[in-house]
């Protein structure tokens, strides 16, 4: 609360903003308004507000209790309440410390961009490290475009001719005992 002081002076009329009385003696001074003290109540319980510490919504004082039900949302993480600041991604509110990969880093997210996989967050290192598909030859994550050949997928670097180990970069070739060869080496 801001203050409790005395009434104004006597020429000064103060009225209280919840009932609009005339205030004669104590006052509660809050939010830009006043209060008597015994009208200084939480918006929806009308429970007195006595603490110094209070929440505001709509201008208005609320109770600890009533803010925990009415405007808090539970973490998708840890399942508490989150009274700070929330992450809001893949539809649930998070703690900005319950927000992290789900991969074997578990660094947060919250200020970086991220993979989902079935519900869970991933940072793009353990994302392509888990899911992404593998290089046949070097067993790498491929996050750029893939040479398809031989039933498999290639890094571009990767796909390369068995005698020469120049990178096969034309359509054709030729597959001998499963190995690629280029046009070049035939």
């Amino acid at each position: 609360m801001e203050s409790v002081k005395p009434a104004a002076k006597m020429n000064e009329k103060v009225l209280c903003h919840k009932c609009r009385g005339a205030i004669n003696k104590r006052m509660i001074t809050a939010l830009g308004k006043t209060w008597h003290p015994e009208h200084f109540n939480c918006r929806h319980c009308d429970t007195p507000i006595d603490d110094a510490a209070f929440n505001i919504q709509g201008g208005e004082p609320v109770c600890s209790a009533c803010f925990m039900r009415l405007y808090t949302h539970n973490c998708a993480g840890c399942k508490q309440p989150i009274l700070e600041r929330t992450v809001v991604a893949m539809g649930e509110n998070w703690h900005e410390e319950c927000f992290c990969c789900d991969g074997a880093c578990k660094k947060p997210l919250a200020s970086q961009p991220f993979f989902e996989r079935e519900g869970k967050p991933y940072c793009k290192q353990d994302f392509e490290t888990l899911f992404a598909t593998k290089c046949a030859r070097c067993e790498k994550p491929i996050t750029d475009k893939a040479v398809v050949a031989m039933d498999n997928k290639w890094h571009r670097d990767c796909f390369r001719c068995t005698r020469c180990s120049n990178p096969i970069s034309t359509t054709s070739f030729t597959i001998i005992a499963d190995k690629p060869i280029c046009p070049g080496c035939l």
